[in-house]
């Protein structure tokens, strides 16, 4: 089989027998990865027949990848190359900062997955500290603290224009409420100033009746 026959695609429901056989033979928990079957993506040939598969999990800027079998292990690094780049374009789609796994193919650390520091292990997602355990290898698609603090900058920036814009409108406010203020004001001298107006030019008109 020429690996440039294979192809990369989303798992959909016609796939899920094969991809268990897979999953079987991996002795993996087949009934478990049903239910997440919109997680995998699945390498197959000209012919269309499923040769591997991968489950892509995605949790805020962290993606997990899981589950990895092949019905073909000849062409399992043909398909992890395409693998790869599928990987990396749904990581950009979904603003993914860090992959994670717990595949123990020398594959992967060629590509540069490396095991976490201390530090770096802290940053895994609550949510799959307990479904797997240990032996876990990262890469760092971003730089989680340079992102992280220009975000924070964008966010001060922002707050910062709002406030300008929040106390220009308040001074607005002000300024508006002043110049009714005045305007009140001088009605209400010109009404006095009408009503005895009224009152001294009416006086002797009512002293001749």
């Amino acid at each position: 089989m020429n690996p440039t026959q294979l192809s990369v695609r989303r798992a959909t429901v016609d796939d899920l027998a094969a991809l268990k056989k897979i999953w079987e033979t991996m002795r993996f928990p087949a009934d478990d990865l049903e239910k997440r079957l919109t997680e995998f993506q699945i390498a197959e040939n000209a012919g269309g027949e499923i040769i591997g598969a991968i489950g892509i999990h995605i949790i805020r800027q962290h993606s997990l990848l899981h589950s990895e079998g092949y019905a073909d292990f000849s062409l399992a690094d043909a398909a992890r190359n395409l693998f790869w780049i599928r990987i990396q374009t749904l990581a950009s789609n979904h603003g993914v900062f860090r992959l994670w796994t717990q595949e123990r193919s020398p594959f992967w650390k060629s590509f540069g997955f490396q095991p976490p520091t201390a530090e770096v292990l802290a940053r895994l997602p609550v949510e799959w500290k307990n479904e797997f355990d240990g032996g876990w290898l990262t890469f760092q698609l971003k730089d989680e603290a340079v992102i992280t603090a220009a975000l924070e900058k964008e966010f001060a920036q922002f707050m910062a224009a709002e406030k300008r814009d929040t106390d220009r409108v308040a001074e607005q406010a002000r300024t508006l409420k002043t110049i009714i203020t005045v305007i009140g004001f001088a009605i209400g001298i010109l009404s006095f100033g009408v009503a005895i107006y009224l009152l001294i030019h009416r006086l002797p008109f009512l002293q001749t009746h």
